[in-house]
């Protein structure tokens, strides 16, 4: 009998087709995972893990009771077992402890699922790396977890943890942790087992001091601990050799950490602490330093000593209250930005101020020259960023301005100066602009109205939600068919009563004013466009499908 009249009864879909009817993982994914080891249950929907998928590697498959006639591709006696599981994104509230019969897993990632628990059995998973559980809702961990010696990487941030066992410092082997988000109060010592530790990040928790055991950490490179309660750095954190990025912004520090032996730190991130004085101290042993983040503190000077940092490429010292600069600054080889916008600077004439980094430095250099003899006016002003930025306006006014620059493009550091305040106006106007720059989203939660008049756009930008959106003065030709949609969708609950009349269009939630004149618009047209924001609104109304 030939293998095509032996096959005949088979189902040609039963390696595709589901295990069951009621599972949601198609028996083909199985079938696959037990070849390549591997299994993405990613973005399904699931609310528990399928028993087929807990067995996969202990129950025989479909494919081993057909009668059929197997070529190399199907041996399913030479399966893989599961290496690499993948289950975020998922509904997932609980793990069975059927978990156990994995025990080959190399990396399980659970991240964005709703787990408020894990099964003891996970400790089973002798073999397991990579651990991702990040983005659930963890109050506690269960002891097996600590069984997993071989575990390298570990991410448990944005959970509900509040307490962290000394059991921790029996993952020997892990060199990235991420706590990050969750609701600490302390680090347990045995942190000082981890000397295999790369990264470590804290960011966001309840932290009020370090253990001074993270010095036994030699090999930790990365280390955040921004957005605690810290008031000081326990002066051991000062035998990290290894250290290379240390952040501690969003702190109550008084002083700048000294760290004589961290001869290796590249990045040091002091930033929204209560800093007042930099000394010599501070400084002398950053030899390697290559950017100094100290915005939104209370520094009053610089000391000369700051010339030390012969590696510093970029100094961040926005919003402090620094009243002059010494002259040596300029004659560091390496610096391209120097940010100093928020500080009554004394002494240095505003042309030069406004000029940016280059200019600035160029004009301290010409001062040690000249032995810093040369005489300045003494009022005081406040700096505005290379950028003519108005920090103040951002804070107080919610307005973030760069108008009148006849720039083609909006610098980074104008949306890096609005940090986390809350921006309701945007004035880009009077430049050369061709498109809306895409950073203008990162402001949409707050963004209430926007002025891009005078530049060059060619096309109206779909922004949702605002007040006022001003085009005019530009290239704009017609009217895209999204706006007519946006108008469509937002107007959808409000124009039909029950029987089927259309009783009114109230549009005063998405723009209050849309000016469009000074474009050479073809449609609509300009008698239209004069008539202001109701008659554009009419005629935008009247192209919507009914």
């Amino acid at each position: 009998m030939s293998r095509f009249k032996r096959g005949a009864h088979v189902d040609s879909r039963a390696g595709f087709r589901q295990e069951k009817e009621d599972c949601p993982v198609p028996y083909g994914l199985l079938k696959a995972a037990r070849k390549s080891g591997q299994l993405n249950l990613s973005g399904r929907g699931l609310t528990e893990v399928p028993q087929s998928v807990w067995r996969l590697n202990t129950d025989t498959p479909q494919e081993a009771q057909q009668n059929l006639s197997f070529g190399a591709a199907d041996r399913w006696w030479e399966q893989t077992d599961l290496t690499k599981l993948l289950l975020s994104s998922n509904k997932l509230q609980s793990l069975s402890e059927d978990v156990k019969l994995l025990p080959c897993l190399l990396v399980l990632d659970l991240h964005d699922n709703q787990l408020i628990s894990l099964p003891d059995s996970i400790g089973d998973l002798e073999q397991l790396q990579k651990l991702i559980l990040s983005k659930n809702k963890l109050t506690e961990l269960p002891s097996g977890l600590w069984r997993l010696t071989n575990l390298r990487c570990l991410h448990l941030q944005q959970n509900l943890i509040e307490q962290i066992p000394q059991d921790l410092g029996q993952l020997v082997n892990l060199d990235d942790l991420d706590l990050s988000d969750n609701h600490l109060m302390d680090i347990p010592e045995s942190l000082a087992n981890l000397k295999n530790l790369v990264k470590l990040n804290l960011f966001c928790n309840k932290l009020k001091s370090l253990p001074p055991a993270i010095s036994e950490m030699k090999n930790l490179r990365m280390l955040d601990c921004s957005r605690n309660q810290l008031e000081s750095i326990p002066p051991v954190l000062a035998q990290m050799e290894s250290l290379e990025q240390l952040y501690l912004r969003h702190n109550k520090l008084h002083f700048l950490p000294k760290l004589p032996c961290c001869k290796t730190l590249k990045e040091l991130h002091c930033g929204n602490n209560q800093i007042e004085i930099l000394e010599a101290d501070h400084l002398k042993h950053l030899s390697a330093l290559s950017l100094l983040e100290l915005r939104d503190n209370k520094v009053k000077s610089l000391p000369e000593e700051i010339t030390l940092l012969q590696g510093l490429e970029r100094l961040d010292l926005t919003n402090n209250d620094i009243g002059s600069l010494p002259c040596g600054l300029g004659t560091l080889p390496k610096l391209k930005s120097l940010s100093l916008e928020g500080n009554p600077l004394r002494g240095i004439r505003r042309d030069v101020l406004t000029k940016g980094t280059g200019e600035l430095l160029k004009y301290l250099r010409s001062r040690v020259q000249d032995g810093g003899s040369k005489e300045e006016p003494k009022t005081a002003m406040t700096l505005p960023s290379q950028a003519k930025i108005n920090v103040h306006a951002i804070k107080t006014l919610k307005t973030l301005d760069y108008s009148e620059k006849q720039e083609a493009s909006i610098p980074d550091e104008v949306f890096d100066a609005v940090d986390d305040s809350p921006v309701a106006n945007v004035n880009f106007s009077k430049n050369q602009l061709m498109a809306v720059p895409s950073r203008i989203l990162e402001l949409k939660d707050t963004l209430a109205d926007i002025n891009l008049g005078f530049n060059k756009l060619t096309s109206i930008p779909t922004l949702n939600n605002l007040s006022t959106l001003d085009l005019s003065n530009n290239d704009i030709m017609q009217v895209p068919p999204e706006l007519v949609r946006t108008i469509a969708q937002a107007i959808q609950p409000k124009i039909w009563t029950k029987t089927q009349k259309v009783l009114s269009y109230d549009l005063s939630y998405i723009f209050r004013a849309l000016m469009l004149d000074g474009n050479p618009f073809r449609n609509p047209r300009a008698a239209i466009l004069s008539k202001g924001t109701d008659a554009v609104l009419e005629y935008l109304r009247s192209r919507i499908p009914t």
